[in-house]
């Protein structure tokens, strides 16, 4: 038994909300036993009833709105499975002959009980009432468009779709009232027709795009697509002017070219086919797509995106060109079979100034590949030397989108004078434990200032693509250089160009890091990615105690655990040399 402690002075009170509690409790439970009884012996139960019961199922909710109608819509999913009389179609549209007795609901009732029946239909094997169900959805529509039933214009739309009701349906019920009612009257396209000049003329042109286009109906002509434009309803003007065919694509086109709208102009190109019409400004936006992923460095799918064609190839073989890439620029001249590239003159850009950095310039006395055991530890031991180095990595770009990134390829750690380039996917294949302990020694180690950039990426690619590895779990001392700047634009290229004076050559960023041996272009950009980090750091130590103060890159000094994902500042020991 239980016992309810209430104050003295409000027991009476407190009796009356306990009452009134069952009772809504009892109400509660008495109209979900209903609903459940109707909704299993739908054959004794009217349309009119079904939505009621709904509505009651509907009020007794205690979820949100969207979470009801789901629920709602798989429970007359299932109720429809029980063999409702005459069939599933045919209770569906007496349902909708009825739901507009709803008022407030009816639109809610009305889409939910189709969006059902769309469901049921897709399961379900052919149903025997399909037949009558269209043609009494056929005598629905007609109604609505007349007036004597109510349902909002998306409910009619879908009303034709779901029952496929065709112009013949239709007249096939004005001859059955014709002879009913011993009358004459227009014919079903005639009455369509007229409704469809009330849509335009209310400026529902979608609606009445929808309706042209269901029932066949191609004697509006040009004004009609210019009155829809006007009317910014550029949606329904496309989807009109795709039925009517190439001739009133055209017109759109220009249209769009005239209100200087050319992205939708050029999409109207592509996806209809129309290049041979407007050969001009589809090459302008092709080409400049292009530029555009080749400014990313994404020239595979550049390259793909050409679709073999030889006037964009041979831009895309320029691009290159300006961009410094002279192995791309082979590539695909030997690829395409393309001639007399090698006599142009490449355009003055900013590699004809000497804008971006090169290795010898930041006094870089060479390169070491490390793909074997000797090298590994040889490189380990001169690294374990320095106080201060830089880190990057490459992988090779997955553009699938949704499938997984490719393993990171190499690994490069650069003192001020050395670039060592770690082949890890050699490395780990054949030493993964050696390779292991050597990276352990490098990045764990608290007497050696390692610099990165966006190096919690890199640590995350790494620890995914070696996950048996712990030297990726756990790294000491890490000055993140992009964390310096509270604004960084242009990423490490843009960093470089604004401390140095001159930036990266990022080209290359996105190419084929997997293949062996990388080109030498490649192991220069690989180099100085890594190079560069340590004469930005050294540039902004020199600097003045005053100009020094404002970058605070002492407080971004770092280490990280993975087994308690903490980061702890280290105070900054000074550097000697």
């Amino acid at each position: 038994m239980m016992h309810i402690m209430k104050p003295c002075n409000s027991g009476m009170g407190l009796k009356e909300n306990v009452s009134e509690i069952h009772n809504k409790k009892n109400r509660a439970c008495q109209t979900s036993t209903l609903c459940m009884h109707a909704f299993y012996d739908l054959a004794h139960v009217s349309p009119v009833v079904f939505l009621y019961l709904l509505k009651e199922c509907y009020f007794y909710g205690t979820s949100k709105a969207t979470a009801k109608f789901r629920a709602l819509q798989h429970q007359v999913y299932l109720v429809l499975h029980n063999d409702p009389k005459p069939g599933p179609a045919t209770f569906v549209v007496q349902c909708l002959y009825v739901s507009p007795l709803f008022e407030d609901h009816s639109r809610g009732f009305s889409h939910l009980v189709i969006s059902a029946l769309r469901r049921f239909l897709k399961r379900a094997t052919a149903s025997e009432d399909s037949s009558e169900a269209k043609n009494i959805a056929a005598h629905l529509f007609l109604d609505i468009v007349c007036g004597r039933v109510s349902h909002d214009k998306n409910i009619t739309v879908k009303v034709l779709e779901i029952f496929d009701v065709r112009l013949t349906n239709v007249e096939k019920v004005m001859c059955q009232l014709k002879a009913k009612n011993n009358s004459s009257c227009g014919t079903a396209k005639e009455c369509i027709e007229q409704y469809i000049f009330e849509l335009v003329e209310s400026q529902l042109y979608m609606t009445a795009v929808t309706l042209i286009e269901h029932f066949s109906i191609r004697q509006s002509g040009q004004s009609f697509l210019l009155s829809m434009i006007q009317g910014n309803q550029f949606k329904a003007a496309e989807k009109w002017a795709i039925f009517m065919g190439k001739p009133m694509l055209r017109i759109l086109v220009e249209e769009y070219i005239c209100r200087n709208m050319l992205q939708d102009a050029y999409e109207t190109i592509k996806e209809n086919n129309l290049q041979k019409d407007f050969p001009d400004l589809y090459q302008s936006f092709e080409e400049s797509s292009l530029k555009k992923l080749a400014e990313k460095g994404y020239w595979d799918v550049a390259e793909a995106r050409t679709n073999s064609d030889k006037q964009l190839i041979e831009y895309l073989v320029y691009l290159a060109m300006e961009a410094g890439y002279t192995e791309k620029v082979d590539e695909l001249c030997d690829r395409y079979c393309l001639d007399g590239f090698s006599d142009i003159k490449v355009p003055e850009t900013r590699i004809q100034h000497g804008l971006y950095l090169h290795l010898n310039e930041l006094f870089v006395e060479d390169i070491i590949w490390v793909d074997e055991i000797e090298g590994l530890l040889d490189a380990t031991n001169h690294i374990e030397g320095c106080k201060l180095i830089g880190i990057d990595c490459e992988w090779k770009p997955n553009h699938v989108k949704g499938s997984k990134p490719n393993k990171v390829s190499i690994m490069q750690i650069a003192s001020e004078k050395m670039v060592f380039i770690f082949d890890l996917i050699k490395l780990h294949g054949e030493v993964p434990e050696i390779l292991d302990n050597c990276l352990i020694r490098i990045l764990q180690s608290p007497r050696i200032l390692k610099l990165g950039y966006n190096f919690l990426c890199d640590i995350k690619q790494l620890a995914h693509s070696y996950e048996e590895l712990s030297c990726f779990k756990h790294y000491e001392k890490l000055l993140d250089i992009q964390n310096i700047f509270k604004e960084p634009r242009g990423g490490l290229s843009g960093l470089a160009e604004k401390i140095l004076g001159a930036g990266l050559n990022k080209a290359r960023r996105i190419s084929n890091w997997e293949q062996r041996p990388l080109t030498p272009n490649q192991l220069e950009y690989a180099a100085l990615d890594a190079v560069v980090l340590i004469h930005i750091f050294c540039h902004l130590r020199g600097q003045p105690q005053t100009s020094v103060d404002k970058f605070e890159w002492k407080s971004h000094i770092v280490s990280y655990t993975e087994s308690t994902e903490k980061s702890k500042k280290y105070t900054y020991c000074k550097l000697e040399g």
